[in-house]
């Protein structure tokens, strides 16, 4: 190594030494804040894009929106999504695949989100609720699934098409009256053989 190099990578580290001495100088003089908890729990607000534990969308009557496609499950990158399903039997004699249990382990989380971007049905969303220390790690395996499975109402059954015979009939149209302008009969033409009338009028002068 040549004296110029040793002095050139003497100044770059000494350089680098700076920069980060400056950025430590920075955060001493920053002013701290320090967050009171759990003496402020009533009053702090936590911002709702947070990212907390994953559950499910219910609305007021107790439904969910899960289809039970298993798109979240295959999108997961952890293996923290199982989603259960089971065949039931429809009142038409066919059947259909349904949510039997939605099993959410957060202590394998990485909270990145895709399950609920994927989605189709948007049945799945994450709170912002940070406080999920436990002591025992299976209770951090959670059924997010947690209210009783209802049946949705069957819907209405269609009205009936009216048939053609229950159709009113419709009133026979009115015959129409004799034209005036009607032509008039043509008088018989007259036998053979016979003279026709002469229209002049004879001469009678001798």
């Amino acid at each position: 190594m040549s004296i110029k190099e040793y002095f050139s990578s003497l100044f770059t580290g000494f350089h680098s030494l700076i920069k980060g001495m400056e950025v430590t100088g920075k955060e001493l003089v920053t002013p701290k804040v320090t967050e009171q908890y759990p003496e402020n729990r009533a009053t702090k607000k936590i911002p709702e894009r947070f990212r907390g534990t994953l559950e499910f969308i219910y609305d007021d009557e107790g439904y969910h929106k899960c289809i039970a496609c298993k798109t979240c499950e295959r999108n997961c990158p952890n293996g923290t999504i199982q989603v259960i399903t089971k065949m039931v039997d429809l009142p038409n004699g066919k059947k259909k695949m349904k949510l039997d249990r939605y099993m959410y382990d957060l202590g394998s989380c990485t909270f990145c989100n895709l399950c609920v971007l994927t989605c189709p049905t948007h049945a799945i969303r994450f709170s912002n609720d940070f406080e999920q220390s436990v002591f025992q790690r299976q209770v951090l395996l959670k059924q997010l699934n947690y209210l009783p499975e209802k049946e949705k109402p069957a819907p209405a059954p269609k009205p009936a098409a009216a048939s053609p015979a229950a159709q009113p009939a419709q009133p026979a149209s009115q015959p129409k009256a004799a034209s005036a302008a009607a032509p008039a009969p043509q008088a018989p033409l007259p036998a053979s053989g016979a003279k026709a009338p002469d229209n002049k009028v004879e001469n009678n002068e001798k």
